[in-house]
């Protein structure tokens, strides 16, 4: 179905209210063995690794990489100077800091636009102001404590709130501030839920990153949700492969249990968040294979960046590489408007732009993720655009009926988020095969 707006409809105001956006843009650029990281010391205590961007991994640290918490950490481990050790201190005081050894071994320090710089080191811009605690309005699709259910086929778990590192874009920080708590230790009411909901074909792990939780635990729910008929696909969101993938290579035990529960006719999905090519070290590949080989199906999604991914160039090397190790890429989210994000988003117009051009030196295998908005109403795929015009569609929706649903839009190079655009008729319903009714709003 295509829908057009009325030309006095009001504009949605969710999350951006009182939100404001800069124009410029910059363009970023084996098991069980041990190794020592090739750091070189170049100057007050600062360590640099010359492999940071040649997609090997650093070699020697130890297979239990160190979780750094404190600013003070990170500034014994690489040397910051004094104004940029107070200026990451002052964000921490309102977004909070977690990463670890390996790493922050990828990230070329001599360079302060490295891109996996921006994913996890803190940067003052984040005070910046704009946006808000919950963009996709996850509140009025929790059921109960842990358990969401927004999509009819899809109950989501919140099994924990910690992650392998915090992403300075994470579009959940509201879980690591101090809000109420979200996440549920006992699952067992969640799991309830999903067996007394038949309609439940696929249920979401996430959190937090799941990988978090000890193993005998993950496989315990793993376990009762496969005792559940109707539940066909476990899904797993973690970026643990990027942040640690030492965490599978510790365990063996790990990889044989989401074996065990990933069967041929019920397979178990990781979706992986990999947003930069670099992340996909020698050592992260070799965990993919294993999860291949051990009937995981992995699988990407990232959003847009800005300085970390935002260029054409970027996205192809990511795309690439995904498609050559058998991860298909799923979706590429536009940023979403949570606090502290300003920094990351990049308009939508400009979102799709680089995703096409990103796409012109891929084969079809590379180019099989989705550009969407994951909205308050549901998942907005941005199909097309012409030199007045861009075109959207439902690709899930919170009410069924609006799924497959397309809308038209005047473009707005400035918008960021699908509530920036204002609602409007187009000459375009007159070129359309079919009459148009007059339209209302469908929310």
């Amino acid at each position: 179905m295509i829908t057009v707006f009325p030309r006095d409809s009001p504009m949605l105001t969710m999350c951006t209210k009182g939100l404001k956006h800069d124009a410029k843009y910059r363009v970023s650029g084996a098991p069980q063995h041990k190794y020592t990281p090739p750091f070189h010391e170049h100057s007050r205590g600062t360590l640099f690794c010359p492999l940071a961007k040649s997609g090997q991994s650093p070699r020697g640290i130890s297979m239990k990489p160190k979780f750094i918490h404190s600013i003070e950490e990170l500034d014994t481990m690489v040397g910051l100077t004094p104004k940029e050790r107070k200026e990451m201190e002052n964000v921490t005081h309102t977004f909070p800091f977690r990463a670890n050894e390996y790493y922050l071994s990828l990230i070329d320090w001599k360079d302060r636009q490295d891109p996996l710089r921006r994913i996890v080191v803190p940067d003052p811009r984040e005070l910046k102001g704009g946006g808000c605690m919950d963009p996709s309005s996850e509140k009025d699709y929790t059921r109960l404590p842990g358990l969401q259910h927004k999509y009819d086929q899809t109950g989501l778990l919140l099994l924990t709130d910690v992650c392998g590192g915090i992403c300075r874009f994470c579009f959940r920080k509201r879980l690591f501030l101090g809000c109420e708590r979200e996440t549920t230790k006992d699952v067992s009411a969640g799991l309830e839920y999903i067996r007394s909901h038949p309609e439940i074909t696929n249920v979401l792990l996430t959190g937090g990153d799941p990988f978090t939780l000890e193993t005998q635990r993950l496989g315990t729910i793993l376990k009762e949700l496969r005792e559940i008929d109707h539940v066909n696909i476990i899904r797993i969101g973690s970026k643990m492969l990027a942040y640690n993938p030492y965490r599978f290579l510790n365990d063996p035990g790990l990889i044989d249990i989401l074996s065990r529960y990933s069967t041929p006719e019920k397979r178990i999905y990781i979706m992986a968040h990999f947003n930069h090519p670099r992340e996909m070290t020698d050592i992260t590949m070799q965990v993919v294979e294993q999860l291949h080989r051990a009937g995981i199906v992995v699988v990407n999604q990232t959003p847009v960046l800005n300085e970390v991914n935002s260029d054409p160039d970027t996205l192809t090397q990511l795309f690439r590489k995904l498609s050559f190790a058998g991860v298909s890429p799923y979706y590429v989210f536009q940023c979403r408007p949570s606090l502290g994000n300003l920094l990351f988003q990049t308009p939508v117009e400009y979102s799709y732009d680089i995703i096409q051009q990103a796409w012109q030196a891929c084969s079809g295998l590379a180019k099989r993720a989705r550009f969407v908005m994951s909205h308050a109403t549901g998942k907005i795929e941005v199909v097309g655009k012409t030199a007045h015009h861009v075109v959207m569609r439902y690709h899930q929706a919170a009410d069924p009926v609006n799924i497959g649903k397309t809308m038209i839009f005047s473009r707005n190079p400035m918008a960021h988020w699908f509530d920036d655009y204002r609602h409007h008729g187009t000459p375009l319903v007159d070129l359309l095969p079919v009459q148009i009714p007059k339209m209302k709003w469908m929310f």
